[in-house]
Parts: structure tokens; sequence; C-alpha cells
């Protein structure tokens, strides 16, 4: 069993089997049986099952099959989440593949409700769209820094399950991914950001800041979870300190849920053999 899932993602990492968020262990690799070379191994070996899918996908969207996916990445500033949509995103076909990362709202954006700008990022039929941050920043920074009243935050999670259940109805398969980081491990992915001049872009000083708010962050982690965690668009716990592993447990939650839509290549809409015989005959 080395080297192996010795228990699905699906099962070990979904919110309400992996305890409270304040108690999670972020350098655990639950489920696996190997190490950081086996994990980088299968997330390589799982890619052409991925690419095969994600072609299924693409192909019945064209034919008029009106299902997408949707995966959300949140998570505490270096959790991982830019490192997930190049390792497991890069795994895809480009053109089959939507990545949307939401930051601080624009004033044209704060000019409408918070789910406008979301509901314009959303997959059409037959793509994959991966959402880093999403409209959960709604219900956790605002939260956090009382940036509107609590009852306009908290009508928010009604909102967002009524959401994310017409996407659901209309087609969409949604998976949310928490990456959660240790403290110290966040201390140190900072200090090396400093000390490498091609990632001092990467590096914003108020994350020192937000670091007095953890404690405040996780209980607004936890309250999403307790709020918006259904089966038809449930949440994991990435546990994100071993970048090895995030990477891969999210790969294997995706590739779990576009085999869980039995997807067929589509019939033709011409006679394949008629075909045949007219490409035959070409000159």
């Amino acid at each position: 069993m080395d080297g192996a899932w010795r228990q699905s993602p699906w099962e070990c990492l979904r919110v309400g089997s992996t305890g409270h968020v304040a108690d999670f262990d972020p350098s655990a690799t639950p489920g696996f049986g190997g190490d950081k070379s086996d994990g980088k191994k299968l997330l390589g070996d799982i890619g052409d099952e991925l690419a095969d899918l994600q072609e299924r996908l693409f192909a019945n969207g064209r034919s008029g099959d009106h299902r997408s996916v949707l995966l959300v990445l949140q998570g505490m500033d270096t959790a991982g989440k830019g490192g997930i949509v190049r390792h497991v995103g890069g795994l895809l076909d480009p053109q089959g593949l939507t990545v949307t990362g939401f930051g601080a709202p624009t004033k044209e954006e704060l000019s409408h409700d918070f789910l406008w700008r979301i509901r314009k990022a959303l997959p059409v039929a037959g793509r994959i769209g991966v959402f880093d941050r999403s409209h959960y920043e709604d219900v956790l920074p605002v939260r956090v820094h009382g940036l509107v009243p609590e009852s306009e935050w908290c009508a928010r999670y009604d909102l967002i399950n009524r959401f994310e259940a017409d996407l659901v109805d209309a087609g969409t398969t949604i998976i949310k991914c928490a990456l959660v980081v240790s403290k110290d491990e966040q201390r140190e992915r900072l200090a090396e950001r400093l000390e490498r001049p091609g990632k001092h872009w990467k590096y914003d000083p108020s994350d020192i800041d937000e670091r007095a708010y953890w404690d405040a962050y996780l209980e607004a982690y936890q309250a999403i979870f307790d709020r918006t965690d259904s089966d038809a668009a449930p949440w994991f716990l990435i546990p994100a300190d071993h970048k090895w592993y995030a990477r891969l447990a999210v790969g294997q939650l995706l590739l779990t849920a576009l085999e869980s839509l039995e997807l067929e290549w589509p019939p033709a809409d011409f006679d394949v053999d008629e075909e045949r015989k007219r490409v035959a005959a070409m000159d």
C-alpha cells in the first residue's frame, strides 16, 4: 500500500470527518501511504486520466451537454493556491480550463451584489473552472475585519447555499477546498520570498498584519464549513504544509469528481461508415 491512497481523499478530507479546523494538523498526510517522491509520481500518473476525462467533458460540452466542473480554492496567505493552479491545472488542456483569481473587489464590482463578479466567471458547459479565492471572501475578510455589518455578511451564507444549489441543478459539479497551513510554515514561506528576488513580487507586507487575525480567520472558516458544506457542494480540508501532498490531494479530488460524471465520448452526428468511404476516396 505504500505510495498509494489507503483511504479516498473524498472520505478522509471531507469536512465533518476532519474535526474542527482549529485542531487540524496542517503537516499531516491523511489517507496517503507514501512520501514526497511517491506523491509527486502519483500526481504525474493521474495526469493522463485527468486529461482524458477533461477532453470527454469538453467534447460533450461541444455536443450540447450542459455539465461543467468548478474547483474552489481558499486558504490563508502562502497556503499554496497558486501552486495548485500550476501543478494540477497544468495537467489539463488550457482550452478546456478557465482560472479566475479574486482579489479585493473593484469599484464597479462593489456597485453590484457580491455574487455578480462570481457569476461572470463561472465555467461554461464542458469546461473546468478554477477559482483562486472566491465568493467566500465575502464571509472571510469581510467578517474578520467588519467591512460590512454582521447582519449583511451573516445573510450571505444562505445566499451562497442557494447560489451553489442552483449551479448544481444547472449541471455544475462543485468541489471546494480549504488549504490549511500552519503559522510556522507560513513564516518560513514568507521568509523565503524575501530571500529570493524572483519571489519578491509575491510578498505582500499586509500578510504579516493578517497574522494577528489568525484565530479570527479560523473561526470564520469553521462557520463557513458549518453553514455551507453539503453533499451537493462539499468542502474538503487540505493539509498544506507539504505542498506535494496538497497538490496530490486536490488532483485526486478533481479526478474523483470527473469520474463521477461517467463521461462517455459523444456519439457522431454523421454516418461514420459513409465518411470513411469519402476519406478513402480523397485525392
